[in-house]
């Protein structure tokens, strides 16, 4: 075991993106010639190509892909690649998905000691077949202080979770969904500026072993129970 004081925790924001990928997102994008799964996936790789390295990503697809890239620091030729790999086809069980996103969110945050910034962003193109799970998971995801955005992509109304979650955006045409996806990481990285970016260990490293020890302990746990 490391010795207290000498240990270092690196802290990095962390995004789950969670992407329906049903059937519906198979459809042609009004205006052009692409359907809405194509139109995604090029605003995805557009804009994760461009976010800092500090930032860790993971891309969770529903109904049958689950992590095509796991939680972790940007690789833009795997990331790029597992993008590409989605295909559209099946149903929306949105509310177990963004569940899955959250448990690898509060994990990443043990690891941090609580520290770095935590956000879910889901792009759906329609409501959840579970939306009792959804109705559920969603307060007690942002209980636990993880930031919730979703998108709209070509929704004829706005979807359930935009009175339920931190921002809700609709996006109609390529442009647009670029642009929803772009404002989301850049609210990320102004999160990232106004952190102080001190280390958990450096706080503690001159406090008392038993002090040093408590603090630790709810450092990380703290919102995870």
């Amino acid at each position: 075991m490391t010795p207290l004081g000498q240990a270092e925790v690196q802290v990095t924001d962390n995004v789950v993106v969670v992407v329906d990928a049903s059937g519906s997102m198979g459809t042609p994008m009004r205006g052009t010639n692409t359907d809405r799964m194509s139109v995604a996936k090029d605003a995805l790789k557009q804009v994760l190509g461009q976010i800092p390295s500090t930032t860790h990503v993971g891309v969770l697809v529903f109904p049958n892909g689950n992590w095509v890239y796991p939680l972790g620091p940007r690789n833009d030729e795997r990331l790029n690649g597992a993008i590409d790999s989605i295909t559209s086809q099946g149903g929306t069980p949105l509310g177990e998905y963004m569940k899955q996103g959250a448990d690898a969110l509060l994990e990443a945050r043990k690891k941090q000691f609580g520290y770095g910034t935590y956000r879910l962003l889901v792009v759906t193109d329609g409501e959840a077949n579970d939306a009792g799970l959804v109705d559920g998971y969603t307060p007690d995801i942002i209980s636990r202080g993880i930031t919730i955005d979703a998108i709209g992509v070509e929704m004829q109304s706005q979807h359930t979770l935009a009175t339920m979650v931190h921002s809700y955006r609709s996006a109609d045409d390529p442009e647009s969904l670029r642009q929803a996806i772009n404002e989301v990481f850049a609210e990320v990285s102004a999160a990232d500026a106004g952190s102080t970016g001190e280390n958990a260990f450096e706080m503690i490293a001159d406090l008392p072993g038993e002090t040093a020890s408590a603090m630790l302990k709810t450092l990380s746990t703290t919102g995870n129970e």
